[in-house]
This record gives structure tokens, C-alpha cells and sequence, in this order.
């Protein structure tokens, strides 16, 4: 059996001084778990911050208001869900939370950009339901191309393509999202880190070694496993399932993870 090696790197803010790092997510220890009701209190107090904060700057700052731009962006009343209320999640962390929003609102005004390039504004207005569908499915692919899945940046290129007051913004709409999502992320670091921690990782999430996969799914024989699970042909596929299941117990698969493959 080869052996490999690994060199786990310090994380980058353990130099820092801990009123600071904690804030920004770090923690020596990973921190305990909270009761329900904790996690229920922080994500509405979040919420509430959140939607707040980016609606008194663009609904109440005259230099907004003389730009047209809207109080909020709608999409973002989804990512307060991901960001507030399931602060673990790979798509509530912050990459994916600036990332994905800035690929939609990019993505959005290009295809807006070209559908009016067509003759006449009635021309649009037939086919803007095909720039938002291509706006939307184009900022996803991108999403998963740079590992910034957010799911309601598609709303976020939607938006730029069918929404009018977003629309007449242009370009502007890209600013305007990105204040959004840094005003949305402040919030987040300091609230979540109160009681619970945010963000789990900032760029990408540390290596973590998975739970062996019982060779009855699939998974390397292990010579060690002497008395492992065969399906005999014509054995049911409930039959088989069980069987997996103990030969997942013999090499150290716990059992909620095959259930859940299974």
C-alpha cells in the first residue's frame, strides 16, 4: 500500500491578532455547536441587517437615487438565505457570493448589450424572454467554470435582461453589485461571528479526506476485508443494498453515507 504524504500549510491568519481574525473567520479550534435556537436568532438579525443596510444606502443616498438605481436587487433577498441562514454551505461563502453575483450582472448586460442591437425596441421586447433565458443559463456555466456557483446570481443576469429599471442602469448595474455584495458580506463577518463562524473558506475549501467507499458501489477491494459482501446473481436489489451496507461497516464507511448514495 503507498502511503501519501501530505503538507498541511499553516492557515494564512494564524499571525494575525485573534480580534481581527475572528472576524474574518478564523478559528483555532473549530467552534461548537450551537443550539437551534441560537442559529435562528443570528440568521433573522442577519437578514434584517443585511436587507436594511443596502436598502437605506441605494434608497436613501440622493447620489443613488439621481442614478436611477433601485433600492435593492431582488436576487439578493436569496443570497441573505444562503449567507445568513446557511452560513456553512460552499454557496454561501464569499467567493461564490461576490464571484457569482459579478458573473451574472457581467453576463446579464452583454447579452442585453446585444439583443439591443436589434432594429426596433418591439424586436426586444418579443425576444427578451430569450436574452434573459441566455443570460441566465450562460452565467451558470461560467459559475461552475470558476467555482463560484451562487444560485441567485442567475437571478442577478435575469434581472439585467427583463427587469427595466435594472436594464436602463447598463452598465452601472455592475458597480451597483458589487457594493451590494460587499455591504451584504460586512454584514455577514460580523454578525455570523459572533455566536457561529463565516466564512468556512474564502477562496477554496481545505482538503478533506473522504470516507472509503465500500466496494459493493463501487469503491477498491480491500485485501483486509476477507469476509466483504458478494451479490450473487439474481439477488434483489434491496438484498444488494443491505449487503453494501455491511461491507461498508467492515472497512469504516459510516452508515448515514451509504444509506444516502444508496
Amino acid at each position: 500500500m503507498q502511503h501519501h504524504h501530505e503538507h498541511h500549510h499553516p492557515h494564512r491568519l494564524t499571525s494575525w491578532p485573534s480580534w481581527i481574525s475572528r472576524w474574518l473567520g478564523y478559528r483555532a479550534t473549530p467552534p461548537p455547536k450551537r443550539p437551534e435556537y441560537i442559529v435562528w436568532l443570528w440568521s433573522f438579525i442577519g437578514a434584517f441587517c443585511g436587507i436594511s443596510l443596502i436598502q437605506a444606502v441605494f434608497g436613501q443616498a440622493p447620489y443613488f437615487i439621481a442614478r436611477g438605481v433601485p433600492p435593492i436587487v431582488a436576487s439578493y433577498g436569496a443570497s441573505a438565505v444562503l449567507i445568513y441562514g446557511a452560513i456553512d454551505a460552499p454557496l454561501a461563502q464569499p467567493r461564490a457570493l461576490v464571484g457569482g453575483h459579478f458573473i451574472g450582472a457581467l453576463i446579464g448586460v452583454c447579452v442585453t448589450k446585444l439583443f439591443h442591437l436589434l432594429p426596433t425596441e418591439q424586436r426586444f421586447e418579443e425576444l427578451m424572454w430569450l436574452a434573459g433565458s441566455i443570460a441566465c443559463a450562460t452565467s451558470i456555466v461560467l459559475m461552475q467554470m470558476t467555482a463560484t456557483t451562487h444560485p441567485p446570481a442567475g437571478a442577478t443576469a435575469l434581472l439585467a435582461a427583463v427587469n427595466t429599471e435594472i436594464r436602463e442602469m447598463s452598465w452601472y448595474y455592475l458597480p451597483v453589485v458589487l457594493l451590494t455584495s460587499t455591504l451584504s458580506l460586512v454584514v455577514a463577518l460580523l454578525l455570523n461571528n459572533i455566536q457561529r463562524r463565516y466564512p468556512v473558506f474564502w477562496v477554496q475549501p481545505a482538503i478533506t479526506i473522504p470516507a472509503p467507499v465500500a466496494p459493493g458501489l463501487g469503491g477498491p477491494e480491500d485485501d483486509d476485508d476477507s469476509d466483504s459482501v458478494t451479490t450473487p446473481e439474481g439477488q434483489s436489489p434491496q438484498e444488494t443494498a443491505r449487503g453494501s451496507r455491511s461491507s461498508a461497516d467492515n472497512i469504516g464507511t459510516p452508515k448515514k453515507e451509504i444509506d444516502s448514495q444508496v
